[in-house]
Parts: structure tokens; C-alpha cells; sequence
């Protein structure tokens, strides 16, 4: 991919804004950025004629392309889901404030006084696909915790997200918290995201967001530090002591209230002794929410049209309503299913034996695993975080939702009266 200058010099003069309003983001008290963050809330359902108008644009598009119904439903914005980006932004205010919190504080030998205090990460840059209510949470978040951010969103959300940052660069106009504190990148090739990559001196950090070709590339090329949200190749099992009841309430519900999202189930792990006992009001359920079961020959005898699983079949995020089966003999073979298919998201187990519970509490790699609770948990907002940035899958700084502290780092303050080192 070539990189023109026009896009170079284009993205570096929106980088350069953002890092110099940064430092001004880390000095404004709690009061202000709660105030500047109600005002975009207000704007957003006060213009949201004119942000569904546009966002229009973008359903058309995309009909006429062929997207997925998965994809179509991120990309579609109505009157209550603008209200609930609008919510998402007032329940951030509620949250506390975490730049300045003192999260230690010692005295040396010599009187010299130390304390570690969080500050913000400075300029955040977000590339994600599909869906602009990524671009008020990120917004929401980055402002609150004291930072700046650098949005480019997905070609395929373009006139929803020009629309949507129209509305907060006005809003902010009438607030303490400068618009050069939120860029919007409005080329919709991919090389302005390469340009992003190489502007280690002006961004603090990349969060990608969005399917797994876009997460590798900007881990694999960016020379910025990456906070690494992940796809979620989730898992449920089902071993052989799972009250019937809870355990397909918690399949249906993590397989269906909202297949297109990261968090939704992807492949069912069933017990055999339980699946023989159990299979006929399992199948009915899913049948009746119109489940295509993927699975191999031994749950074609208990589950209706199955589709012949395929190795695919393990790995794929289908985000749709298709669901992989696979039937094992103990929990041992369920968990080395998950250590080898998982995607380090969200895992959960369906069991009245509480020492499997713990086994699988204990020894299940992810940031997120569950005991008799559907996976659809893992986000910042059923988890009390608030509107989320992201879920990472990584293992260092953050994991999991992350919310607002997932957004600050430390710095160590010292006072003296003259000392130095010997």
C-alpha cells in the first residue's frame, strides 16, 4: 500500500493537534469534564435526525454491497440506540475519576517522599470497524480519564461517524474541553491507518477494535505501543451434573440475544451423559430460535440438521446464528478444547459440582470465565465499568473490559530537601 504524502502530512497535523491540547486534557479537574461530557450527551439526541440522516448513508452502502446481516445490524443506529450512547456518556460522569487517585505513597531512608499518582495516557488512537456508538464510547472515555483521541473508524460507517463527531466538536465548543481533543480521520483507505502506525512521537497508544485481520495488522505493524482488544471465539460447556433448565436458559441467551457482538457464544461443549439425558429439550430450543448446529457425526444423532463440523468450524467468530457442538467425555477434554480453540475472551462452564467449577474457574486461560452465567456479561457496562473501549485479550496492563482506569498510567512523584544518590 502506498503512502502519499497528502495522507502523511494529513493524519500527522490531526496527531499534532491532539498531542498539543493533551496536556491541557491531564489539567482539567473532574467537574469540567463531567460538565463538557453532559453537553455532548444533550447534542447527540438533540441532532439525532440529522446523525440517523447519515447514518442512512451508510445502510445503503451497504446494502448495495452485500453486507452481512451481522454487519448491517453493528452499522444500524435508531432513536433508542442514540439514546443509549447518549446514556452511556452521563453514566461515565457518575464514574470516579481516576487521574490524580494516590495509589501509594512511602518515605526512603533519607526523608525523600515518594507517591505514585495515575495520569492519563496522553493521545489514544482508535481504529475500529462498523459500529459508531465505538465512536462516542471512546470519546466519553478518553475525555474522562484526561486524554486525547484520534478516531478512524471503518469505511463503512463513514457518514454516521462524520456525523456524530460534527455533533461533539460543536458541543464541546460550548465546554472547557477543547475539539482539537477529539480528530476524526475521514479517509477511508487504509492508508491513513498505516500513516497512524508511524507516528510514535505524537500518539501514547493504538486500540484496535474490530475483526481479527484488523487486530493482527495493527499489533504486527504499529510501531506505537497496542492495547489488544481481541475476537471472541467463546465457549460454553455443559458437563454432566448442569441443571437442564439453567443450562439451555444460558445457551439460548449467550447464543442468540445478540449473535453479531464479541461476546456471544460461538461453540458449545456438552458432556455426553448429560447431552444423552438431556439432548431432546436442548435440540427443541435451539430449533426454536433457529440455531444451525455445526457439529461432528456423534451429534447428529441428538441435534436436527447438523452441518458437518469442519476444523473451520472450532476456530471461526461466526457472529451469526450458527453454533459449533462438540461432545466430550470429562472436563479435561472440555479445557483442552478451550486451551486450543479459545480466543482468551470469555469461557463459561454450566455445572451444580463445585469442584469442577473450581477446576474451571482455576485453570481456563481468559479474561473473562464464568460459572452458571451466560458469556454476555463480558462488557464494560453490564460489568459496572461503564461504557467500554474495548476487551482485551492481552495479558499485559489491561484485561478484559476496559474501562476508564484501563486508560491512565502512573507516575512517581518525589519531594526532597536536597538529597542525592551516593
Amino acid at each position: 500500500m502506498t503512502l502519499t504524502a497528502d495522507v502523511v502530512t494529513s493524519v500527522k497535523e490531526k496527531a499534532k493537534k491532539a498531542k498539543h491540547v493533551s496536556k491541557k486534557m491531564g489539567l482539567l479537574d473532574t467537574e469540567e469534564k463531567n460538565e463538557a461530557l453532559l453537553h455532548v450527551a444533550t447534542a447527540l439526541e438533540k441532532h439525532s435526525h440529522f446523525i440517523l440522516q447519515e447514518n442512512q448513508k451508510d445502510l445503503q452502502v451497504g446494502k448495495e454491497k452485500g453486507f452481512s446481516e451481522a454487519l448491517m445490524d453493528r452499522l444500524m443506529l435508531d432513536q433508542d440506540r442514540i439514546h443509549e450512547f447518549a446514556e452511556s456518556l452521563r453514566l461515565v460522569t457518575r464514574l470516579t475519576d481516576p487521574v490524580g487517585e494516590i495509589l501509594d505513597e512511602w518515605t526512603l531512608d533519607n526523608d525523600l517522599y515518594v507517591k505514585s499518582r495515575r495520569v492519563p495516557l496522553g493521545v489514544i488512537g482508535m481504529i475500529y470497524e462498523a459500529r459508531p456508538n465505538v465512536t462516542v464510547d471512546a470519546v466519553g472515555l478518553a475525555l474522562k480519564a484526561g486524554n486525547s483521541v484520534i478516531l478512524k473508524g471503518g469505511s463503512s460507517a463513514i457518514s454516521s461517524n462524520k456525523a456524530i463527531v460534527n455533533v461533539i466538536h460543536e458541543a464541546l465548543d460550548q465546554t472547557k474541553i477543547p475539539r482539537d481533543a477529539v480528530q476524526f480521520i475521514e479517509q477511508t483507505d487504509r492508508s491513513s491507518v498505516q500513516a497512524m502506525f508511524q507516528l510514535k512521537e505524537w500518539i501514547d497508544v493504538l486500540i484496535p477494535r474490530g475483526g481479527a485481520s484488523l487486530i493482527k495488522t495493527v499489533v504486527e505493524e504499529s510501531t506505537i505501543p497496542v492495547l489488544e482488544t481481541g475476537t471472541g471465539n467463546c465457549h460454553v460447556f455443559i458437563d454432566q451434573t448442569a441443571n437442564v433448565k439453567k443450562a439451555t436458559k444460558i445457551v439460548i441467551n449467550a447464543k442468540t440475544n445478540r449473535p453479531a457482538v464479541c461476546n456471544a457464544l460461538e461453540t458449545l461443549i456438552i458432556h455426553r451423559d448429560w447431552l444423552k439425558e438431556n439432548g431432546d429439550t436442548l435440540n427443541e430450543a435451539l430449533q426454536e430460535h433457529h440455531v444451525t448446529v455445526h457439529g461432528d457425526k456423534e451429534a447428529e444423532s441428538f441435534f436436527t440438521d447438523v452441518v458437518p463440523a469442519e476444523e473451520a468450524d472450532w476456530m471461526d467468530e461466526y457472529l451469526s446464528l450458527d453454533l459449533a457442538v462438540k461432545i466430550v467425555d470429562s472436563i479435561e477434554e472440555a479445557i483442552l478444547h478451550i486451551d486450543q480453540y479459545g480466543t482468551k475472551h470469555s469461557e463459561a462452564i454450566v455445572t451444580e459440582d463445585e469442584k469442577n467449577a473450581l477446576i474451571f474457574l482455576n485453570e481456563v486461560d481468559a479474561a473473562a470465565v464464568y460459572h452458571n452465567a451466560s458469556t454476555r456479561f463480558t462488557d464494560g457496562g453490564a460489568l459496572g465499568y461503564g461504557a467500554e473501549i474495548g476487551i482485551s485479550t492481552q495479558k499485559l496492563h489491561a484485561r478484559g473490559p476496559m474501562g476508564l482506569t484501563a486508560l491512565t498510567t502512573t507516575k512517581l512523584l518525589m519531594s526532597g530537601d536536597g538529597q542525592i544518590r551516593h
